[in-house]
């Protein structure tokens, strides 16, 4: 039996490697490593663009923030405050008025005259209807304010009723100077008392809840800009950490050193982050500039007027209300502490001793012994022409001071009808003359902190300009299509 083997086929020649048919699709080992390099590029190109929108973002509600702030301080919480100091002047000013109508009578020559004081008092009552208007639609969000305005109102209504009357009585009566008829006086007794135990504390107490609002508002909106410069910096560090990351891995995987677009968008983020940095910082010193160093002068000056008309008030009250004379002539001492405090003197020490404190400061500006409205003023001058303009009010104030002594000297010597003519005379080297010149040089004061005031409000809105949308929306459009623009061309590389 013969047996048949059967031979099997050659194989099939394998070709050389290097003959090897190469196709596009690479092996699967090194698909894999293909797909991890596009996804960590995809991942860092999306925190490049991710830490710098967020940054813009922040910028965007940083500086909007502010923009209500600034807008609030300057539009809304100044003006309350002003209002309200106008009303505690304005409602000073009209018993002063009404002091000054009983002082004088019908007497002629004698400096103010009825018709004069009682102009003044029109005047002043018009314009604390306006402030009391004003207070009252701000009031609504505020309910101490609300009760401020409420007690001011009321007892506004019954004081006036009572001066009307007292004034009404006087003029009919043929009274000498000085002496106004006892029903007259006991109807002012009754009025002054209405504004100094109830009208006039309601409306301080106005005036500090406007402040302390106002406070609130500028230590939130300073704060937000002190704190957004550390946010502003933390995130633009991290964004140009994510750009710069970005471009290392492109430069080290992909043998490119630069990334034009890339870089690009590293210079954007530097520039945004320190621009915005230096803007936070200018706001926070607008705000600053605006609140400490106007504001606080404007608001201390405000007061100080106010207060020194309820004493130059007492002056005329010490010699109208005979009966009431020591309590007035305190009263007078306690407001003038007020304005210029100087601890443990009376009324008549009170020269001597403002003019060692005043000589102090002249022998050093630095050296601000005396405290009250004026010396809170005193030690925060801060701006052109403040310093000399304080000064003037000083020595004003000094001589008004002199003058209130000599009105009552001549008071303690009966001569009456020369105490009234030099308390209520105009004329220069009066009384009232040199309360002029003293209200004057206050209001010049005044006047320097508000424009101080109203030019860092402005300073720091114009500041704002761009910053609410523009500019960081506009930066943040930019960094996306840079970095897209870098990343695009390496993406494509690894399309099959």
């Amino acid at each position: 039996m013969t047996v048949t083997t059967t031979r099997p086929a050659p194989a099939a020649s394998t070709p050389p490697a290097s003959h090897a048919r190469v196709t596009s699709r690479p092996p699967a080992r090194w698909r894999l490593y293909r797909l991890s390099d596009t996804s960590r590029i995809r991942a860092l190109a999306a925190a490049a663009i991710a830490i710098p929108l967020v940054l813009c973002v922040v910028l965007v509600a940083l500086f909007g923030t502010i923009s209500s702030g600034l807008g609030l301080i300057g539009n809304q919480a100044a003006p309350e405050v002003t209002a309200s100091t106008g009303l505690y002047f304005h409602l000073n000013d009209m018993d002063a008025q009404v002091a000054n109508v009983l002082l004088v009578g019908n007497a002629t020559g004698l400096g103010l005259g009825r018709q004069q004081a009682q102009a003044i008092y029109a005047s002043d009552r018009a314009q604390a209807d306006q402030d009391l208007q004003q207070a009252a639609v701000v009031a609504g969000s505020s309910p101490s304010a609300q009760r401020a305005v409420q007690a001011v109102l009321n007892g506004l209504g019954q004081y006036e009723a009572l001066a009307g009357e007292a004034m009404y009585l006087d003029s009919q009566a043929n009274a000498p100077a000085g002496r106004p008829p006892a029903a007259a006086l006991a109807l002012y007794r009754q009025a002054t008392d209405e504004m100094r135990t109830s009208i006039l504390p309601a409306a301080s107490s106005l005036t500090n809840s406007n402040a302390d609002a106002l406070s609130s508002a500028y230590q939130s909106t300073r704060g937000r800009a002190l704190t957004g410069v550390l946010w502003t910096v933390l995130l633009g560090v991290l964004a140009l950490a994510a750009l710069i990351g970005l471009q290392v891995y492109l430069a080290l995987g992909h043998r490119r050193l630069l990334n034009l677009p890339l870089a690009a968008a590293s210079v954007i983020v530097v520039v945004l982050t320190i621009a915005a940095a230096v803007a936070l910082l200018g706001q926070a010193n607008h705000l600053k500039v605006a609140k400490v160093e106007a504001f606080d002068s404007i608001l201390a000056l405000s007061q100080a007027r106010a207060v020194s008309y309820n004493a130059n008030a007492d002056e005329s009250r010490f010699l109208v209300d005979p009966g009431r004379a020591a309590f007035y002539q305190q009263g007078f001492l306690t407001k003038s502490d007020e304005i210029v405090d100087l601890p443990g003197v009376g009324i008549f020490q009170y020269d001597a001793a403002l003019a060692r404190d005043v000589d102090a400061y002249k022998g050093n500006h630095a050296n601000v012994e005396f405290g009250g409205y004026l010396g809170a003023e005193f030690r925060n001058i801060t701006f052109t022409g403040e310093q000399a303009a304080a000064w003037k009010t000083l020595l004003a104030y000094q001589v008004y001071q002199r003058d209130d002594r000599r009105l009552r000297a001549l008071n303690a010597e009966g001569n009456v009808r020369g105490a009234i003519a030099f308390d209520t005379s105009y004329a220069p080297g009066q009384s009232n003359w040199a309360f002029s010149q003293y209200d004057n040089a206050l209001v010049s004061v005044i006047n320097i902190n508000q424009r101080a005031f109203s030019q860092a409000i402005q300073a720091g809105q114009q500041g704002l300009s761009g910053w609410t949308g523009v500019i960081p929306i506009g930066a943040a459009v930019l960094i996306l299509l840079l970095v897209l623009l870098g990343v695009r061309p390496r993406l494509a590389e690894y399309r099959p």
